[in-house]
């Protein structure tokens, strides 16, 4: 392995082992490169170290020069790189933390933007406590959650891919049979009966439909294993909990369970709210209180798949059909939040409404209090209580 240029680095006076003291060390990491600042324990000044390249050795002769394990406290923010250096670091007994980027202080009129002052940002708000870490996943929770994604995202371009088809047939005046909806078994029936004069129009649409039916075949094979997840897998006893609330099938659920981890991070129903990002924005001074639009902080996975899930309280209180087949064989506490949650969110999407409020708007509501409901779900259940 090419270990590349790693800069030398003065020994630094170590103390007795009681009275060392800390090394806030930031990274400013890249796909190659690792821009390293280091800010010791006390007020002086944050120090440039230098560039090293991305590699288990470059990293590992750079902990040996900044000195113990112990002494080091190491922060990066969040990225594409994704956890790997994290883990590398924990394995050597280095204490990390990955920030969230979106929650780093910036100076008004910060105008220049470099690898260098970025570390020393880093290393200087590290030691003075002033950045926010994010919730690492385990592998397990890692490779569930790109399983996860890359279904969100093949559902994407099955979507482009039905626009691009269906723009297609209206600008060559091309229309279903009337009463046919969309998608339906006659509607592809139709599709595929369609016969065009022109060599260059019947390519294009052969080409468009085959697209869409790839991306079909990728979705069957991407949800037939995140079946196979919530039945089997590590966290099958939360997703199939998670299950018994209306509006939340194997893909939610699993979804939820994906992008969240651990529900022992939030200590209470409202940090968890906080968390989706579905709370009110809030600008109040004195005994004047303004709220806002949502404030749309954390996951936005998860709050979209809240939001979805929202819609379906709309309808009556019930169970029966998909979700009396769900509830089967839980316990009747867990069944009770469920059936809580249908009357109460049906009710307050209604009198919402009535106050004039736009169904997006109640939506969203509904989909916040929801959150609540999964937390306790999270909580009540013999999974959620007895988790490490």
């Amino acid at each position: 392995m090419n270990v590349g240029t790693v800069l030398l680095f003065p020994k630094m006076e170590t103390k007795e082992p009681s009275l060392r003291l800390h090394h806030y060390v930031g990274l400013d990491v890249s796909k190659d490169k690792i821009a390293v600042a280091v800010a010791d324990e006390g007020r002086t000044k944050a120090r440039y170290i230098g560039m090293i390249s991305y590699t288990v050795e470059a990293i590992r002769h750079l902990v040996k020069k900044l000195g113990g394990a112990d002494q080091l406290r190491v922060c990066y923010e969040a990225g594409p790189t994704g956890y790997g250096l994290y883990r590398l670091l924990k394995s050597m007994d280095i204490e990390c933390e990955v920030i969230a980027p979106s929650l780093i202080p910036r100076k008004p009129g910060e105008k220049i933007k470099t690898d260098k002052r970025d570390a020393l940002k880093l290393a200087t708000l590290y030691r003075a406590g002033e950045l926010t870490p994010i919730y690492v996943p385990t592998e397990d929770d890692e490779a569930l959650r790109d399983l996860v994604r890359a279904r969100e995202d093949v559902k994407e371009d099955e979507l482009r891919a039905k626009h691009r088809l269906t723009k297609f047939l209206l600008r060559n005046e091309i229309k279903p049979p009337e009463g046919t909806r969309k998608w339906t078994v006659k509607y592809w029936d139709w599709l595929n009966s369609l016969k065009f004069d022109r060599s260059p129009s019947r390519i294009a649409f052969q080409e468009y439909l085959q697209q869409l039916k790839e991306f079909q075949q990728r979705l069957k094979i991407l949800e037939k294993e995140i079946e196979n997840q919530a039945k089997e897998g590590a966290h099958a006893p939360m997703i199939q909990t998670l299950m018994t609330l209306r509006g939340v099938a194997v893909i939610t659920a699993t979804s939820l369970v994906a992008e969240i981890g651990s529900f022992d991070r939030f200590l209470t129903p409202q940090h968890f709210m906080s968390y989706t990002g579905l709370v009110p924005s809030e600008n109040s001074s004195g005994s004047t209180r303004k709220l806002g639009e949502i404030t749309k902080t954390g996951n936005r996975h998860v709050r979209k798949l809240l939001i979805e899930a929202a819609w379906s309280y709309r309808y009556q209180p019930a169970v029966k059909g998909e979700l009396k087949k769900r509830q089967k064989d839980h316990p009747t506490n867990v069944l009770g939040i469920s059936w809580k949650a249908q009357n109460r969110l049906h009710t307050k999407y209604f009198r919402l409404l009535g106050r004039g409020k736009e169904s997006g708007k109640a939506i969203t509501a509904v989909a916040r209090e929801l959150a609540g409901f999964i937390w306790a779900i999270a909580n009540e259940s013999t999974y959620g209580s007895n988790k490490s």
